[in-house]
């Protein structure tokens, strides 16, 4: 499989503060790569950078073209999603027109509609509440709302930004298992920042370990996952 994106020497601020100090990662087309590390240690930063959401220097490439100092929307065309941490669904709004605003980039009424109903069948639960708003949705249903959103978009990369925060394990165990679905069924590339390391290496291929703004480990998730010394010194499990 080939590079879809390329980050190399990031570095990212808020302010004067320096969050990231010349990271270092790359995603292959087609897989589930994991981007691991305890609160603050840059992850979130990490996704912001990809999407010209923070000030960054360094190169960031998807499929070789640079993305920096691009504008988000423009990113958003290159077929990129971001599902940030908090969901971020319109709570006014309906399911069905959070959906219908997941696809305001594209023309095609038709594929539109079918893809809606391809969302109510990955999220049962969204077509029991598709005229509800989505603010009156449990954690988990915006979670899936979140992403079925995001999905609209048709992107070829998803971000996804804390999945499983604030999720019972359940939940977490079932969202899990639909983005598994949506990486092998509709090829969608995914780059998932957790904090629920066990759960994000059973779904990952590809793992890299962020310590303080700075790649540590990186490497086949499955032995990440096996070896203990790691896990006890950056996993904390």
């Amino acid at each position: 499989m080939s590079t879809m994106l390329a980050i190399k020497e990031l570095r990212s601020y808020y302010g004067q503060v320096q969050a990231l100090h010349g990271l270092e990662l790359s995603i292959r087309e087609g897989a589930v790569t994991t981007l691991l590390g305890a609160n603050g240690a840059g992850k979130t930063t990490t996704i912001r950078a990809v999407c010209n959401m923070v000030r960054s220097t360094g190169s960031i490439e998807f499929e070789g073209k640079s993305l920096m100092g691009r504008p988000t929307e423009s990113i958003v065309q290159y077929g990129i999603a971001h599902v940030p941490q908090g969901r971020g669904t319109f709570t006014t709004m309906t399911v069905e027109e959070n959906l219908q605003l997941g696809a305001i980039t594209r023309k095609d009424i038709k594929a539109i509609g079918a893809d809606i109903e391809k969302m109510y069948a990955y999220f049962p639960v969204l077509k029991q509440r598709h005229t509800q708003q989505a603010g009156t949705l449990s954690g988990g249903e915006q979670q899936m709302l979140a992403v079925a959103r995001a999905l609209m978009l048709r992107p070829r990369l998803m971000l996804l930004d804390e999945p499983s925060f604030g999720l019972a394990p359940l939940v977490v165990r079932d969202l899990f298992g639909i983005l598994r679905k949506i990486n092998q069924e509709d090829k969608v590339t995914i780059l998932v920042v957790e904090q629920n390391a066990q759960l994000a290496l059973e779904l990952a291929e590809t793992a890299f370990v962020i310590e303080t703004g700075r790649i540590v480990m990186s490497g086949d998730a499955k032995e990440i996952a096996n070896n203990e010394d790691i896990r006890k010194s950056y996993l904390g499990y």
